[in-house]
């Protein structure tokens, strides 16, 4: 599909990833006039920021966008990258999206004017759905270093960097799984650890996500938490699917070889430096995923299931002196996976918080017919995720409907020179 220069459109979604599509779904459904512009091709972000080997955390039954549900022969597997892709573009034509690709939105004005690389076109209302992903976040003593460096998201395999020991920067989920990547190659890692949380990959018969979802944590609302912030801003857990699922363990990567170190505070061109906190790190992780155990167990102890019995986690390994300091001598890159920043400079409607985090009530915020989908914990856990993000499309698509339904009843036109569509 082509962008008309100067066309006006109901609604314009911004971003073809699952969150985007999701929503058009919805809005073609109802029979509202839109488009969708992507800056790539459909589920670019997969395709472009993520690693050769790099795998869902979640089983492929968890893959359920609306009206295309995974249906392949390998429902608790994980797809790989190029499967999710894939996956992504089958779901662009698998129906009539009104998909515009390659073609970035630069600016978004009062009055919903939007400037693109194609052209500038108007909305009555508009639909930002580009993701959590935006820009890298590197810490400013990165510039000190004078060895080849990378973001998580440049990170293609352990054939891109050159020879030497790496370092791994952050635990979150990339972190440890770029770490694990690099030490299956017979690199060796230095990993600097953070506070993320990990999980076990099952327990007690199930996957551990199986077990989240039948106690229904996937749909608690943010809302029902005590402090919201603290949870919208949480990292996740690390595990893996990679190789039909597994734990990662850590303290067994140290057994084998690689090195752990506490939190990164500090770097000359010379050293890094590091915080006293490797073992509180690795302990607070797997109290964490203990802790989730637990509450399975009182989960399957209250439902009167019949469960297996399984053995708890037994730590394979401690630290003992720690070295507080790293020389770069002999390092050949430093990996950084210290996550992202929103970067939502471009849009020019007052709806952002002093940390410029769009605020919004379930994706809709306080300037009338602007809307977000796909941000993390947007609602709930599963929010941006393809096990949850067709619930948050469902709820801002009726809100969309509802908005032409009401201007409808007011006498205000649909929106100057576009068709006046049917509402389902």
């Amino acid at each position: 599909m082509q962008l008309r220069d100067g066309a006006q459109y109901s609604v314009v979604v911004v971003g073809g990833g699952q969150a985007g599509l999701a929503t058009s779904w919805y809005l073609t459904r109802r029979g509202i006039d839109h488009v969708v512009l992507e800056a790539d091709r459909a589920g670019g972000e997969w395709r472009n920021r993520r690693w050769d080997s790099f795998c869902l955390v979640t089983p492929n039954w968890q893959c359920r966008l609306p009206g295309f549900a995974y249906g392949g022969l390998d429902p608790d597997g994980f797809m790989g990258r190029d499967q999710i892709v894939e996956y992504l573009e089958d779901y662009s034509r698998s129906y009539d999206v009104p998909l515009v690709e390659g073609v970035r939105a630069t600016q978004l004005d009062h009055g919903y004017r939007i400037t693109t690389t194609a052209g500038t076109i108007s909305a009555d209302q508009v639909v930002i759905a580009t993701g959590p992903y935006q820009r890298p976040r590197i810490p400013r003593l990165a510039e000190r270093l004078p060895v080849t460096q990378l973001h998580s998201s440049e990170y293609k395999n352990p054939d891109q960097l050159p020879p030497g020991d790496i370092v791994v920067v952050g635990t979150g989920q990339s972190g440890c799984q770029i770490a694990e990547d690099l030490h299956l190659a017979g690199r060796q890692v230095h990993l600097l650890t953070g506070t993320a949380p990990r999980v076990a990959r099952s327990y007690r018969g199930a996957d551990v996500v199986t077990w989240l979802d039948r106690m229904g944590y996937y749909a608690k609302g943010i809302d029902e938490f005590d402090d919201t912030d603290a949870v919208r801003f949480r990292a996740n857990h690390y595990v893996t699917g990679r190789d039909g699922g597994r734990d990662i363990d850590l303290r067994r990567f140290a057994l084998e070889g690689m090195r752990l170190y506490g939190r990164l505070v500090d770097a000359d061109p010379h050293t890094l430096y590091f915080a006293d906190d490797l073992k509180q790190n690795l302990d607070r992780a797997d109290e964490v995923s203990e802790g989730i155990k637990d509450s399975i167990d009182a989960f399957i102890a209250s439902e009167g299931l019949h469960a297996p019995s399984e053995p708890r986690y037994r730590p394979v390994w401690e630290p003992g002196t720690v070295p507080r300091s790293l020389s770069l001598q002999g390092i050949g890159a430093v990996v950084w996976s210290t996550g992202f920043r929103r970067d939502d400079r471009w849009i020019r409607v007052p709806v952002f918080d002093g940390r410029g985090y769009p605020t919004h009530t379930r994706g809709v915020t306080s300037a009338e017919g602007l809307y977000f989908i796909g941000l993390p914990w947007q609602h709930t856990w599963g929010s941006g995720r393809f096990g949850g993000v067709a619930d948050d499309a469902a709820y801002v698509v009726d809100h969309i409907v509802n908005r032409v339904v009401n201007r409808s009843r007011a006498g205000v036109p649909w929106i100057a020179g576009s068709p006046r569509r049917t509402v389902a």
